[in-house]
């Protein structure tokens, strides 16, 4: 049987499995090692499951993942998301559509410290749905912002995608992190002028909020500014060279759990649940990455990544286009997969076309997040949607899916603004001290 046909075989194999609900990391470590198996041999295959499992779990770089999400975990369950919400309403939540407003920004604080998007959709359904509800928002703008809100931890640092990005591609995670901060400050300006335009269009749709003093407004910030500060000291350290992303994470964790205990934010109950949260999603992450190594090394060795990259530029689309066909491609996967099953089964196939075609790995890494940040909100899989429609049962999935419509075309605009301008992400790790 030629490679070609065992390839082919091979992801017919992984899509039938990911149909039969078998999670995408044990799913890909299968289909992996059954077709490298088959090529080399079985004693080779086996050795390399330990080989791999062994070298990842003890990878000095890997430890970025578990430390980020340890620090995620302590300030999500310390309350900061209510804090981060009541500080920007006070702020904004007086103007037509403030509320709104108020949550895309505290959506990007929380985003910032946790990286977690389908945390920051789930916490925010909780915290900022009932307040919009209370003063009269209509419930398909009340949840679409928050689902799209919560895109954003796939964007700023801490992003456990840019993260797992940087992994599979061999790329400097501290540069990856610098170079989704401006984007994702984008992200947040646009959302924030997409709140403004709708009320614009249609100004009785969104009502005012109640005005809050100036006294509300600098308490708000004084509760806010510890983990703020916590988070630009620890993406100052790395930008200026100070941390290794590793030890970033480290710091970040130990900072997020002393802010929790002096503040007493933080029992030892809720600490316990914080290392247990931090410990299953690292494990599941993990188990993905695994997999994902093992089914890179059956397509190395059927080069299949070679084939595809010739037979794109056999094409004769030119490097743009073929780079929107890719986008094209990775739309389509966002309305059927969750994110990081996207970047885990699409990169290693993807990334040598990229290195071909002469884009930097860097600026694609970004433009892949921001591509998958429209899949978590676009029907008809859309996992932040799924999250929020959990967290509000009485809300259907079609309310939902109507309010996100505005922030969808805006995620559009954003993609052609990168795409246009890669200088927008790549500027700010050109400047990193190393």
């Amino acid at each position: 049987m030629s490679t070609d046909l065992v390839a082919f075989i091979g992801f017919v194999a992984l899509f039938a499995l990911m149909l039969l609900r078998v999670p995408i990391g044990m799913a890909m470590g299968l289909v992996g090692v059954t077709g490298y198996g088959y090529i080399v041999g079985a004693g080779p295959a086996l050795k390399l499951v330990g080989q791999t499992s062994m070298r990842t779990v003890t990878d000095y770089t890997f430890g970025v993942i578990p430390m980020f999400m340890l620090m995620g975990a302590f300030v999500s369950i310390s309350g900061v998301s209510k804090e981060l919400f009541r500080a920007a309403n006070a702020f904004v939540g007086h103007l037509r559509g403030g509320l709104g407003m108020a949550t895309v920004v505290a959506c990007g604080g929380f985003a910032a410290i946790s990286g977690s998007s389908v945390a920051t959709a789930a916490t925010f359904a909780g915290v900022a749905y009932p307040e919009m509800r209370r003063y009269g928002y209509p419930q398909p703008f009340a949840t679409g912002v928050i689902a799209a809100g919560g895109t954003l931890g796939a964007m700023l640092p801490p992003s456990t995608v840019l993260a797992v990005y940087a992994i599979l591609t061999e790329q400097d995670i501290g540069k990856l992190f610098m170079a989704g901060i401006v984007p994702g400050i984008l992200a947040i300006a646009m959302y924030v002028l997409t709140v403004a335009i709708i009320v614009m269009v249609k100004p009785d749709l969104l009502p005012a909020g109640e005005h809050k003093p100036w006294s509300e407004r600098i308490k708000g910030l004084k509760d806010v500014w510890a983990p703020l500060a916590l988070f630009i000291f620890v993406i100052g350290g790395l930008y200026g060279g100070f941390f290794t992303p590793t030890e970033a994470g480290g710091v970040g964790a130990c900072g997020a759990f002393l802010l929790g205990v002096l503040r007493g934010r933080l029992s030892r109950a809720q600490v316990r649940e914080a290392l247990l949260q931090a410990t299953r999603t690292s494990a599941a992450v993990f188990t993905v990455l695994i997999g994902a190594l093992l089914f890179g090394y059956f397509l190395t060795i059927t080069q299949t990544p070679q084939k595809l990259t010739e037979s794109l530029t056999g094409l004769g689309l030119g490097n743009y286009g073929i780079l929107a066909l890719i986008m094209l491609m990775y739309i389509v996967l966002g309305c059927l997969m969750d994110a990081m099953a996207m970047i885990i089964l699409t990169v290693p196939i993807l990334y040598p076309v990229i290195l071909h075609l002469g884009f930097d790995p860097i600026w694609f890494g970004i433009i892949i997040v921001m591509t998958v940040e429209l899949g978590l909100i676009s029907p008809p899989v859309g996992m932040n949607v799924f999250v929020i429609k959990s967290v509000i049962p009485e809300v259907s999935f079609s309310t939902i899916y109507k309010g996100v419509l505005p922030f969808v075309v805006t995620d559009l605009i954003r993609l052609a603004i990168l795409i246009a301008f890669p200088m927008i992400a790549l500027w700010l790790p050109q400047q990193m001290i190393r």
